[in-house]
């Protein structure tokens, strides 16, 4: 399966694909979507909520993990349908408007130019209001400078979604052609502790391989209701990222 469109519980949908993880919100203020994958796999995404009941011209607002085409390359073609209010960590900004090359486009091989100006720009601690769902963000850098990760709750349950946890920008050839501080696997490590502080009880990546949204779906398709609920997956899966990242720092001492 390449590409995912289920309910996950309530009123929060996965509609995202291999490369890249998408999610719908429900809120009384419209759908919130939370990153809109790469610009290829826009009609799909769209498919995927008309699959699942969900009108396109019921979204309302875009909020973002960070500044990467793999995240933002639809927000652009989804803006011109719907007119959705974007947003997205402050230091990202120049990455989504293209004043600065930091899209990750040309490192995946691929030519893009559908960027975006952000509505409004999410600044640590803010809390986004959408009718009867307020969405708590919090800065968490590394991955990318402008990096955030979004918690709310449905049905008494925690969800979070982290940030960025890819260390592709973070070994030390990248961080030398794009010129970018090595203070950002210090940020990384410290946003690791910092997440540990947060609640979760429903773990969701912004890539499938984060926390194993495949074996779950199957689970949930297999009558497991409680298949995306898991209050020890989050710690867990933050001492992953943090040990590799000093494995990786280790490697290239050495």
């Amino acid at each position: 399966m390449d590409y995912l469109s289920f309910k996950i519980f309530d009123r929060l949908y996965c509609i995202g694909d291999k490369g890249a993880s998408s999610y719908i919100i429900e809120t009384s203020d419209g759908l919130v979507m939370v990153d809109t994958g790469y610009l290829e796999g826009c009609d799909r995404l769209i498919e995927s909520m008309e699959k699942l009941g969900l009108s396109l011209f019921s979204l309302r607002h875009i909020i973002h993990t960070h500044g990467h085409i793999d995240h933002f390359g639809a927000t652009k073609k989804l803006v011109s349908l719907t007119h959705a209010k974007t947003y997205l960590g402050a230091p990202d900004r120049a990455a989504a408007n293209g004043e600065k090359e930091l899209s990750f486009a040309k490192e995946l091989g691929m030519e893009f130019k559908e960027y975006f100006e952000p509505d409004i720009l999410l600044y640590d601690g803010d809390v986004l209001s959408f009718g009867d769902i307020n969405i708590k963000c919090v800065a968490t850098p590394g991955h990318t400078e402008g990096a955030f990760s979004f918690f709310f709750t449905l049905e008494g349950k925690k969800i979070g979604i982290h940030g960025g946890a890819g260390l592709n920008t973070l070994v030390s050839e990248y961080l030398d052609k794009m010129e970018l501080p090595y203070g950002l696997r210090m940020d990384y490590l410290d946003s690791t502790e910092k997440l540990k502080h947060e609640q979760v009880d429903v773990f969701l990546g912004n890539h499938i391989g984060h926390n194993n949204t495949y074996e779950k779906y199957e689970r949930l398709m297999a009558g497991d209701g409680e298949a995306f609920v898991d209050g020890r997956e989050w710690g867990i899966f933050l001492d992953s990222c943090r040990e590799k990242l000093i494995a990786l720092m280790e490697k290239e001492d050495k």
